[in-house]
């Protein structure tokens, strides 16, 4: 049986009048959260965060380098103590944003304690807090803006000094 072009045009159109019907009846119940994060994503910030505490970087230049291992189980004392502060925060909403937001500060916060206090808690207070204020920067950059990192920026002022 051969279709004509009109027969199939009419089937294309009784199905586009249908699908967004349909669709909203399906999609009416579901709901969207992203808290708490899924294992994988938790193993996933483990892992970054043993990358950024035991490979050369910004950070590693003023704190140092950890070994891997030693890396390792400080990312997952870190990644867990922020799970278990932002879980138990008085934050409530719908999606669970602000609780993520919640949890990436305190893994940041963290590690630069983790980093500053093996380092002897040689550097100063003021590039600390430099530091803590450009991961936050950072943060709300990457939760929407399309602007480009300030990493060059940082890297520039750096290398002036």
């Amino acid at each position: 049986p051969k279709r004509t072009a009109m027969a199939e045009s009419e089937q294309v159109s009784l199905q586009s009048d249908v699908s967004p019907a349909l669709a909203a009846s399906k999609f009416s119940s579901v709901s969207f959260s992203i808290w708490p994060p899924t294992e994988k994503t938790r193993d996933a910030v483990r892992k970054r965060l043993i990358e950024t505490l035991s490979s050369p970087s910004l950070l590693s230049k003023r704190y140092g380098l950890l070994p891997h291992d030693e890396a390792a189980d400080v990312s997952k004392r870190i990644e867990e103590e922020a799970f278990e502060s932002a879980g138990g925060s008085s934050k409530t909403d719908d999606d669970g944003i602000e609780i993520l937001h919640i949890y990436s500060k305190e893994i940041s916060k963290r590690m630069l304690e983790t980093v500053k206090s093996r380092s002897g808690g040689s550097a100063a207070t003021e590039g600390a807090a430099a530091a803590t204020e450009a991961v936050a920067k950072a943060e709300e950059e990457d939760a929407g803006s399309s602007a480009p990192p300030q990493s060059e920026k940082t890297e520039s002022v750096a290398g002036d000094e």
